[in-house]
């Protein structure tokens, strides 16, 4: 993880040094391989499967063609969740009619936050599942996958509400590659995230 931390540091500072008048692609982030032909092999989401608040199974095929911005939460979060969704939600809008882009939380209390619990909030926030889905699953599942997506998602009782989790919302291609993330906090990250959004639809799908 440190590692590939260092990586998306070294990628983020490149980016940066950049001539502003020749906008490079949006940097994969993470560790890399080599392959024995010499190609490089990126880092990628792993198969999943998770249920939505329609009870439906959500799997990466869900996002096929699409590219997607993750994040995780749950429901009865007393701290940084609401700040997350409410900035989600102006993603949600921006790009409500945009069939490219969609936008997948996770929650962690999976105790919790039945699929009863996350029609409720669904229909709470006002969003359609075809658009955001919001799913729950297997513990460990869940769990591991945060570490696929820079994340951090763990149980811990000194933490509030029991849970210490990250407020990042993570860009990822249609390529399952992880290509930014913001402070899902910070409505000034967030704005420059829609701006790296926006560059990666340009660079996926070109007219």
């Amino acid at each position: 993880m440190k590692n590939a931390l260092f990586i998306i540091l070294m990628a983020s500072g490149l980016y940066a040094c950049m001539s502003p008048s020749k906008k490079p692609p949006l940097p994969i982030l993470g560790e890399r391989d080599i392959s024995p032909a010499g190609d490089t092999i990126y880092r990628s989401i792993p198969d999943f499967t998770f249920v939505d608040q329609d009870s439906q199974a959500v799997t990466n095929a869900t996002f096929a063609g699409k590219i997607y911005v993750a994040d995780f939460f749950f429901i009865h979060c007393p701290t940084i969740c609401p700040k997350v969704k409410k900035n989600g939600l102006r993603l949600y809008a921006k790009y409500k009619n945009d069939d490219r882009v969609a936008l997948l939380s996770h929650s962690i209390d999976v105790r919790n936050d039945t699929v009863a619990a996350l029609k409720r909030h669904a229909q709470k926030l006002g969003i359609e599942t075809a658009k955001w889905h919001l799913v729950t699953g297997d513990h460990d599942a869940i769990y591991g996958i945060a570490d696929d997506y820079f994340s951090v998602a763990t149980e811990d009782p000194d933490s509030p509400g029991g849970f210490d989790h990250s407020g990042r919302l993570i860009l990822v291609d249609k390529n399952r590659h992880v290509r930014s993330f913001c402070d899902g906090t910070d409505a000034k990250d967030v704005d420059r995230f829609m701006k790296d959004i926006d560059q990666l639809l340009e660079e996926q799908f070109p007219r």
